[in-house]
């Protein structure tokens, strides 16, 4: 997914059908986020989206609602390129959810050879347990920036992600705010420095262009449900106001 000279652009996934998978990838997003941590999707919804993503040629990751080692371990064998982890504040909680990742002896995943991933047994095992899948923290707190440098220091970290909306409220403020910009500008700095992606999400196009001038590394713009519900409701208002 970081192997194009070009800043991935991808989308988040919140509902569970095909049809949105299938209009991002003819839209032409790099990568989708199957988001099971916001959306009330279950891990075989999960595992449909991620072979449909895959089956279109777009990146399929899956941001887990937790730390808990089998749901990463289920979601990698459901063949999903990588994860999104939220709420990572510590270099302690960023080497667990990496260990986790990772077959040993670099982690603690555990073989799964007959799942998807290792293509129901018939794909060869130094293959599937060769794989290298994403694993990328998502950075939601002041104690989480500044462990940042350390964090992308692990070598079973590929990237980070920095969540504005729950890093600004955890300060009492708003992704607006001053404080909260210079903190992302802080770590897309150390992420530079240590020759990984830092990742933000955006709700429109401009603020993703603009961000991906100053070094964002990869951009995920709205999600399935708010382009829909935007649509329709300028569509709506359209009809309405008698401006079609």
């Amino acid at each position: 997914m970081f192997d194009n000279a070009e800043v991935p652009v991808g989308t988040w996934l919140k509902i569970a059908g095909p049809e949105p998978v299938e209009i991002m990838a003819y839209a032409g997003f790099d990568f989708v986020i199957v988001d099971l941590e916001h959306a009330p999707l279950t891990l075989e919804t999960a595992y449909r989206l991620i072979n449909s993503a895959a089956a279109l040629g777009m990146t399929p990751l899956v941001r887990v609602p937790d730390h808990s080692p089998s749901t990463i371990q289920k979601i990698l064998d459901a063949g999903a390129r990588g994860v999104l982890v939220p709420h990572v504040d510590t270099v302690e909680q960023a080497r667990a959810v990496g260990r986790a990742t990772r077959f040993p002896p670099e982690g603690d995943r555990g073989a799964g050879g007959t799942s998807r991933a290792g293509r129901w047994g018939l794909r060869p095992n130094a293959e599937y347990v060769g794989e290298h899948v994403l694993c990328i923290p998502q950075l939601e707190s002041e104690k989480a920036i500044a462990a940042a440098p350390e964090i992308l220091a692990l070598p079973t970290v590929d990237a980070v992600f920095v969540g504005a909306a729950d890093l600004s409220m955890s300060m009492g403020t708003t992704p607006a705010d001053p404080a909260v910009r210079e903190m992302i500008a802080q770590t897309l700095r150390h992420a530079s420095a240590a020759g990984k992606p830092c990742g933000l999400a955006f709700a429109a196009a401009a603020p993703a262009v603009e961000a991906i001038g100053q070094g964002c590394g990869f951009a995920v713009v709205s999600n399935d449900a708010s382009m829909l519900a935007t649509a329709a409701r300028s569509l709506v208002s359209q009809v309405r106001g008698g401006t079609a």
